[in-house]
This record gives C-alpha cells, structure tokens and sequence, in this order.
C-alpha cells in the first residue's frame, strides 16, 4: 500500500492512538494515505469508526502479530 505519512501509535493506549491520528490526518492534503501503527486492540474497531464519523476512507487495515496496520485516504 502506497502511503504518504506514518504514525507510530504503539505503545499508546485509546483514545490516544485516535486523538493522534485526528491531528496527524489535518497535515496531509486530501487524497493522501496516512498509515497508523497501533498495538492497542481497541483501535481495531475505533479506528473504522473514527473514519466513519469523519468521513475518511479507510482503504485497508492488516495484522501482524499483535500490531494492527491502518491505511487511511483523507477525503475531507
């Protein structure tokens, strides 16, 4: 997967990997991909949610091992 910015969020705890992820998605330009790394399993259904509720499109997510891979499109 293509992406233009990454963000570590392991280690971080919910909502934190979200309140991050809010900031960080503000600094890419609309049609980017942001990648999120989290480790946090409730960031496996707050994540979709999040992009939900802010209308971005979360094109793929994957898991390896206990971390969770995110790929967000900024649309809004």
């Amino acid at each position: 997967m293509q992406k233009d910015a990454s963000l570590d969020a392991r280690g971080l705890m919910c909502p934190m990997p979200i309140v991050k992820l809010a900031k960080k998605i503000k600094e890419l330009q609309i049609g980017q991909v942001l990648e999120l790394i989290a480790d946090d399993p409730g960031a496996k259904e707050d994540v979709p949610a999040w992009c939900q509720r802010t209308q971005n499109e979360l094109l793929e997510t994957k898991q390896e091992g206990k971390i969770f891979y995110f790929y967000i499109k900024r649309k809004v």
